[in-house]
């Protein structure tokens, strides 16, 4: 199977299926001498640890991260940082009874179409597991940014129930199991979800990541954009149906004059009045916070019954069993915030590469 690497020159590619011994990834690119260790990436990987709340899949991992290559002495060589995380508690026999259906909604299909062949045991390469090597390597990348650029996500729509964005509060972010930056839609959130959990259901959910920090210079025309980048990072993600930088999909519906972010110059800079941009003109960084979101579809794992085709092409029914996200978009946050992290990890070395 090709196309498990991403990036130029910070390279990640990813390893390992859903119910295999182990996931990973190898990170290729990083500087040497930059401080690295377990310690640095653990912090990371437990914000989407899956079963820390009913809200979420009930699997069981610990998600430890074990560096086996690239460090010496707790500092980078310059050299593959290979990254393994062992699957500790895979039910494979959850999905013996689908071996042979193609659920809908899922990959399966579509992998058996090209390869002739599947991982049916939670989709193997195709399963949201994969996504913890992702934010693995994030944290490697954010090491390579350094502390001036902060990266922060946030759910900002679960279903149908978005959030006041006057209310905004990036330190409610942490108080809540929803990553929800707006208090007063918790309780709706968790009645929303309560009732699609009950129900064997599922939802979808719009996650906002927001990296401050980030000079003007980044990115590069006409093919090395930096938003088509950031956009083709967020739409790798599982389960991902859309992304937007700035204003968006809304930015159809602005004047000329409204999406124009004007400029003034303030303590011998330039400043800018809006940021309809979402930090990113011509693909190029502009000095503002960089802003993307991406929507994730309801979770495809669902109780109810679905009508669907074997291998065989016999027609049949297929409900799902198993352990699944009721909203997939909760544990998104951290894997949005590692793919922003990698994006601009790598822009920043091909900036450098090229101006110095």
């Amino acid at each position: 199977m090709s196309a498990n690497t991403f990036g130029v020159l910070f390279r990640v590619t990813t390893w390992g299926e859903s119910h295999g011994p182990a996931i990973g990834c190898v990170v290729d690119g990083t500087p040497p001498g930059l401080a690295l260790s377990e310690a640095d990436i653990q912090p990371w990987l437990e914000r989407r640890r899956p079963g820390q709340s009913r809200f979420t899949t009930q699997r069981r991992e610990a998600d430890q991260v074990v560096i086996l290559s690239g460090t010496l002495e707790g500092l980078t060589t310059g050299t593959p940082i290979a990254l393994q995380i062992q699957n500790e508690d895979a039910r494979s026999k959850d999905y013996s009874e689908i071996a042979d259906r193609f659920r809908p909604g899922h990959a399966d299909y579509t992998y058996f179409q090209k390869y002739g062949r599947r991982d049916y045991r939670g989709g193997g390469r195709s399963s949201a597991r994969e996504t913890a090597s992702r934010v693995a390597a994030g944290a490697v990348a954010r090491k390579v940014l350094g502390a001036g650029v902060v990266i922060r996500g946030a759910l900002v729509q679960m279903g149908p129930h978005a959030i006041d964005r006057a209310r905004w509060d990036w330190a409610e972010v942490e108080r809540n199991p929803f990553w929800n930056p707006d208090a007063a839609m918790v309780p709706v959130w968790t009645e929303h979800l309560e009732a699609v959990r009950k129900a064997g259901s599922s939802t979808g959910a719009v996650i906002e990541v927001v990296a401050e920090g980030v000079p003007a210079g980044w990115g590069a025309p006409v093919y090395g954009k930096l938003d088509a980048d950031l956009a083709a990072a967020l739409m790798g993600i599982n389960a991902v149906k859309g992304v937007e930088i700035g204003a968006g999909f809304a930015a159809a519906a602005l004047s000329g004059e409204d999406n124009a972010d004007e400029m003034r110059m303030q303590g011998g800079r330039v400043t800018f009045l809006s940021n309809q941009a979402g930090g990113i003109l011509g693909g190029i960084s502009t000095g503002q916070p960089v802003v993307a979101r991406f929507a994730v579809k309801p979770t495809s794992s669902i109780l109810s019954n679905r009508r669907t085709v074997t291998t065989a092409g016999e027609d049949v029914i297929i409900s799902t069993k198993g352990r699944h996200d009721p909203c997939v978009g909760i544990r998104a946050v951290p894997v949005g915030e590692a793919m922003m992290a990698c994006v601009l990890a790598d822009h920043m070395l091909r900036h450098r590469g090229q101006c110095g």
